[in-house]
């Protein structure tokens, strides 16, 4: 039996986007082993009822556990807002963190002025997820949040720099940053896991004095911080490997994986699997 400090840690999302925690992860955990779940053939997960999301988050966690995994990462913004206490709940036994209290509580050290600007999909904005969350870590804090859902589309394309990424980035932001007198945000929150992708784009309009909040990579320092506290950090010095798995259309998902990853991903290397 494997020790439990090799076992692997699994991630899910409804599709790509949660790539962009498993880049911050690997990066932060280069000796770690990841089993990566998207689900597919269901996404998006935003246009669900709650008890449809908190459904496919306990079969999607179910997959990894079966394989044996000893930490998971729910990299889906929705899936964090809706189903985060369930899937708690339902495997007391194995640590489960999502991706928006880390993104808040970044945000909420990093601000100087209290006023936090969330972009996100719109169901995530509906879900008031980092608002609340933002509250209960500083109750006195001015949060608005505003859905971007273009930036999917295009960091799904591969359009996450140049001409087009910059216009639309100018568009959404400029009324959400700096359009309204009595609200002058000092840090902006990434709420969806696509959009550090559009990294360069969305600092260029936010400008050097707006903190920009990768929640993704908040959420990888959140794990460091809790493997090492419970002792499962992996103690080879070899590096770790990658296993994708796929609900449909491995040979898209592949195709957008490299905008997600930086680097190839081949359909032969994401496996097909199916829920039961």
């Amino acid at each position: 039996m494997m020790h439990a400090k090799a076992l692997p840690i699994g991630v899910f999302d409804s599709g790509v986007g949660g790539l962009t925690v498993l880049r911050a992860l690997q990066y932060q955990l280069p000796h770690e082993s990841f089993l990566y779940l998207g689900d597919t053939a269901r996404l998006p997960y935003g246009t669900k009822s709650p008890d449809t999301v908190i459904a496919y988050a306990k079969q999607a966690a179910s997959i990894l556990i079966e394989r044996g995994i000893k930490f998971l990462v729910v990299a889906c913004n929705t899936a964090t807002a809706t189903a985060l206490p369930s899937l708690q709940q339902q495997f007391p036994e194995l640590s489960i963190i999502g991706v928006i209290e880390p993104g808040a509580k970044a945000a909420c050290e990093a601000t100087s002025n209290g006023q936090i600007a969330v972009i996100a999909t719109e169901a995530t904005v509906k879900a008031q997820g980092y608002q609340k969350a933002i509250h209960r870590i500083k109750p006195d804090a001015k949060v608005i949040a505003e859905s971007c859902t273009l930036f999917v589309a295009l960091a799904e394309e591969g359009w996450v720099e140049g001409d087009i990424a910059e216009a639309v980035a100018e568009r959404y932001l400029q009324p959400l940053l700096f359009a309204e007198p009595e609200f002058k945000p000092d840090t902006l929150i990434l709420g969806c896991t696509h959009f550090p992708a559009l990294y360069v784009p969305i600092k260029k309009v936010a400008g050097e004095k707006i903190i920009v909040i990768d929640s993704a990579y908040s959420t990888a320092k959140v794990a460091v911080d809790q493997l090492k506290q419970l002792n499962l950090l992996n103690e080879s010095n070899d590096k770790g490997q990658i296993h994708f798995m796929v609900t449909d259309a491995p040979g898209r998902f592949a195709r957008v994986a490299q905008y997600f990853l930086g680097k190839e991903l081949l359909p032969h290397q994401v496996e097909l699997v199916d829920f039961h």
